[in-house]
């Protein structure tokens, strides 16, 4: 199995492989997104270390749950050979209906066949009210018009 667009990257490629990887996570569904990622991907997220297909889609599923009406912006920070690091906003609210921003920064390493091998992530959250938010489209993926990270002054 490949996923295209492979290694090593240019700026274009680098930039749709983000945009790939936000369209997937905006699906908010486990068995689309897992496929990205090689059978021993290796993740740490927070303080969560994992460890091929079954924990990223265990952990997937279980994030999901919890963060409902998740809407995410991925933007390219930079970019060289077969590593990408990105930096990311969402928004999400708690089932007591809290509403966070999640900030966060990603570094991904991706094997040949363009599947991610390695991701690191260290993110943040802050509450907000319901009328802070900036991700207002429809549950799904970005539309192509919407501001991203930069433009919001995020």
């Amino acid at each position: 199995m490949t996923r295209p667009p492979l290694p090593p990257f240019t700026r274009d490629t680098a930039i749709q492989k983000v945009r790939m990887a936000e369209n997937g996570w905006n699906s908010r569904d486990a068995d689309i997104v897992t496929p990205a990622y090689t059978d021993d991907s290796q993740w740490r997220n927070r303080a969560e270390f994992l460890s091929g297909h079954t924990d990223i889609h265990a952990f997937l599923t279980r994030k999901w749950r919890k963060e409902l009406d998740y809407r995410l912006i991925k933007e390219l920070w930079a970019f060289a050979d077969n590593r990408i690091a990105v930096r990311y906003a969402y928004e999400w609210h708690d089932d007591s209906g809290q509403w966070f921003r999640s900030y966060g920064n990603e570094n991904w390493e991706f094997a040949e066949d363009g599947r991610m091998s390695h991701r690191h992530a260290s993110l943040n959250d802050l509450p907000i009210t319901e009328d802070q938010r900036l991700f207002h489209w429809p549950i799904g993926q970005r539309p192509e018009d919407h501001p991203g990270l930069s433009e919001l002054g995020l």
